[in-house]
């Protein structure tokens, strides 16, 4: 079996549906439960007017949900993996900017709750999270590719 082959395999693509799937589900359940402690992180980042916290606060859990939901049951995987992956971006794109800044932010991804860290070991970690966002976007390209495949 070649390694295109292997990549590019059906059962594969089902792993790395229910895994990014079931992480964009575990991640957006904290926010549903804490609207205000996500407006929070959201707001620490510095990135978004004052009058698109809330709504954001609002909207993004669920549609992360949603988009968890879309993949885990294999329901419009090729829209659900496309929407994954621009949120990995603009999440990637909001980490870095701040990175970029030196200001330390507790990502929000997985917690609304801050964490009694130092701005050292916050930026470090901001770091391993851009990380392990690439990763879950290679995971969101083994889909899209995958099902691309499939549909030729």
């Amino acid at each position: 079996m070649t390694a295109r082959r292997v990549l590019l395999h059906p059962r594969l693509r089902l792993l790395c549906q229910v895994v990014l799937g079931g992480l964009f589900i575990v991640a957006a359940w904290p926010k549903l439960m804490d609207p205000p402690g996500f407006a929070k992180a959201l707001w620490y980042y510095r990135l978004f007017p004052d009058w698109s916290i809330h709504p954001l606060a609002l909207v993004l859990p669920w549609f992360e949900f949603l988009c968890g939901l879309a993949l885990v049951f294999g329901l419009w995987r090729r829209t659900a993996a496309a929407a994954v992956a621009a949120m990995l971006c603009c999440f990637i794109l909001a980490l870095s900017i701040n990175l970029a800044r030196r200001h330390p932010v507790d990502c929000g991804c997985f917690s609304t709750q801050s964490s009694n860290r130092t701005d050292d070991e916050r930026l470090r970690e901001m770091k391993w999270t851009i990380l392990r966002d690439l990763g879950m976007l290679l995971l969101a390209a083994q889909i899209f590719a995958a099902d691309r495949k499939r549909q030729s």
